[in-house]
């Protein structure tokens, strides 16, 4: 038995190759073996898609298998490899968490050898598929309770070459916002990993807790532009239609612009993503639940901003984000 991660198939091989991407068993389970799909027309961009991150965002999955099916006619030139589910264990009990071992695989890059299963699926991705890729796309959807606009998102880099780089890959998806995310919990996001070895990584975010033909039409759109961008396929970009614009504006958010509940209770959203609000305009409404003579307590922007995140109505508990806003990015 091979105990280290490796593919069942030759990615140098000119066409289309189907296999495995193989994570060796520990204490914990078996084996798993991770569905890959390479298609290699010679020279040009090496491009990695992944899908299902997080089990509990279901877009990038269904998008990454769309691919898999018209990019052997469209793609013109270079490599592009497709894995759709990344930890098929969360995606197979709906959880952003693998239930075996709790962990969020998003966290742990670049993984540990003998580590948990998770650990393990990183160490694989890592060692075995990272390398081979120039840039990289991993397809989220930002989870079922919060509303969030089809987005291309990436984190502030050091080397402000790669940031420019990066910003303009996200730009291609032409989707409706372009974001660069600044925010506390980082370490051992894959994207970092990626860009800390120079890759440009860009991550599609496309919030809510259904999956609409809609909004995978929007998300499809947004990847086959980036394709075009990046030269790997033909055709014209196209800005998709979002609630009835087609449009793109590119923002930058930071810790302090996530607005969080002051107390436990279910919060009521009053505004929508992608609208621009001014300093106390109601936001949100937090409705206490343990006590019926406890009021109401409005929840208002803290300056002029645009509305990028919502929760799309939950129970909350105090401290917990209910609204992300943003502004236009400072070049």
């Amino acid at each position: 038995m091979n105990e280290i991660p490796h593919l069942t198939v030759d990615l140098d091989a000119p066409g289309v190759s189907r296999g495995h991407l193989v994570v060796p068993g520990g204490a914990d389970r078996g084996e798993l073996s991770l569905p890959v799909f390479s298609l290699n027309k010679g020279e040009g961009p090496r491009l990695l898609v992944t899908g299902g991150n997080h089990g509990n965002e279901l877009e990038g999955p269904l998008v990454a298998r769309r691919l898999v099916e018209w990019l052997p006619v469209a793609q013109t030139c270079g490599r592009i490899i497709v894995l759709p589910v990344l930890n098929p264990l969360a995606v197979e009990a709906w959880s952003r968490n693998t239930p075996l071992d709790g962990l969020n695989l998003n966290r742990v890059f670049p993984g540990r050898a003998g580590g948990s299963v998770t650990e393990r699926i990183a160490d694989a991705v890592s060692r075995v598929l990272l390398p081979v890729a120039d840039t990289v796309f991993d397809l989220h959807s930002f989870g079922p309770k919060w509303d969030f606009p089809p987005a291309a998102t990436t984190h502030p880099i050091a080397d402000p070459d790669l940031m420019a780089r990066t910003v303009r890959m996200a730009q291609a998806f032409k989707l409706p916002l372009t974001l660069v995310w600044d925010y506390n919990d980082t370490a051992g996001m894959f994207d970092i990993v990626a860009q800390n070895q120079g890759k440009v990584f860009v991550c599609t975010e496309f919030g809510g807790g259904t999956v609409g033909a809609d909004n995978l039409a929007i998300y499809e759109a947004g990847v086959r532009n980036a394709f075009i961008a990046l030269g790997l396929v033909e055709g014209k970009a196209e800005y998709p239609t979002f609630r009835q614009r087609k449009s793109s504006q590119t923002l930058e958010t930071h810790p302090y612009d996530e607005l969080k509940s002051p107390a436990t209770g279910i919060f009521e959203p009053r505004c929508s993503v992608l609208d621009e609000v001014k300093q106390g305009d109601l936001m949100g409404i937090l409705h206490p639940m343990d006590s019926l003579s406890a009021e109401s307590i409005d929840i208002r922007a803290n300056g002029t901003s645009i509305v990028v995140a919502i929760r799309s109505g939950a129970h909350v508990h105090a401290n917990q984000g209910v609204a992300l806003v943003a502004r236009p990015l400072k070049n």
